[in-house]
């Protein structure tokens, strides 16, 4: 049995100090793997049912027929959002984009629990850089393959379209940054979005501004800690499909 509570790494980052954690829930006796940025908790393994369904509502919204998928992960975490894409046997190949070469590591590494699975997986690479500068330039979201279109971009890194992480991710959910980030879809391709947040109708006007299609999904799950429901928002957008 491990120990009530581990602090497993803490590095200083350009965004803030970042810790991973493990502590032992007292009602399960489950380990659960935390993730703060200074004192902010960014993820949990208590809750990761926004972040699976993210995958599962992003991907469901494409076709059979456009498979073998190539999909683009913008934040690693703690790979929940990933092993959910990776579950798709339609997916191809997946590229994680993921700021932290801290949180790439630990999965490198095998501190997380899907650290094995997502490193071990042929069709699974992770790329360290910055999303929304990536999302924002002409060369796209893969930096080993300048122009690179995917079927899918599936994104969890900012708390909300209102709640950003830093300043400059605003810019993304703008439609200027929205069309720019739709140019690095395939022809009836998915934008897909994670929020903290109950549905946003502005932010879901702004994507049909750019989007041929959008929705806001509520993702219901139970609250261990402070019991009965939470919520997340997954927003689902898709370009024009192919003539």
């Amino acid at each position: 049995m491990s120990a009530r509570f581990q602090e497993i790494d803490w590095r200083p980052t350009p965004i803030g100090e970042i810790s991973l954690r493990r502590r032992r829930d007292p009602l399960t006796g489950a380990d659960v793997y935390e993730v703060k940025l200074d004192d902010t908790y960014l993820m949990s393994s208590l809750f990761t049912e926004g972040e699976v369904a993210l995958a599962r509502l992003g991907l469901a919204a494409l076709p059979d027929a456009a498979a073998p998928l190539d999909v683009a992960v913008g934040g690693l975490g703690l790979g929940y959002t990933a092993r959910a894409a990776l579950d798709d046997a339609r997916v191809g190949s997946l590229v994680v984009v993921e700021a932290l070469a801290e949180v790439v590591e630990w999965h490198e590494r095998r501190l997380v629990p899907l650290g094995a699975a997502l490193t071990d997986d042929p069709r699974c690479r992770f790329a360290h850089g910055d999303f929304f500068a990536l999302a924002a330039g002409v060369d796209g979201l893969d930096p080993r393959c300048p122009g690179r279109r995917f079927h899918a971009v599936l994104l969890d890194v900012d708390h909300s379209p209102r709640h950003v992480l830093h300043p400059r991710h605003a810019a993304l959910y703008r439609p200027a940054g929205l069309r720019t980030l739709a140019g690095h879809l395939r022809p009836g391709g998915v934008f897909a979005l994670w929020s903290d947040d109950p549905p946003d109708e502005a932010f879901t006007t702004v994507l049909t501004e750019v989007f041929a299609k959008a929705e806001a999904h509520v993702v219901t799950f139970s609250n261990p800690v402070r019991g009965g429901t939470a919520t997340n928002t997954v927003y689902v957008a898709r370009v024009s499909p192919p003539r």
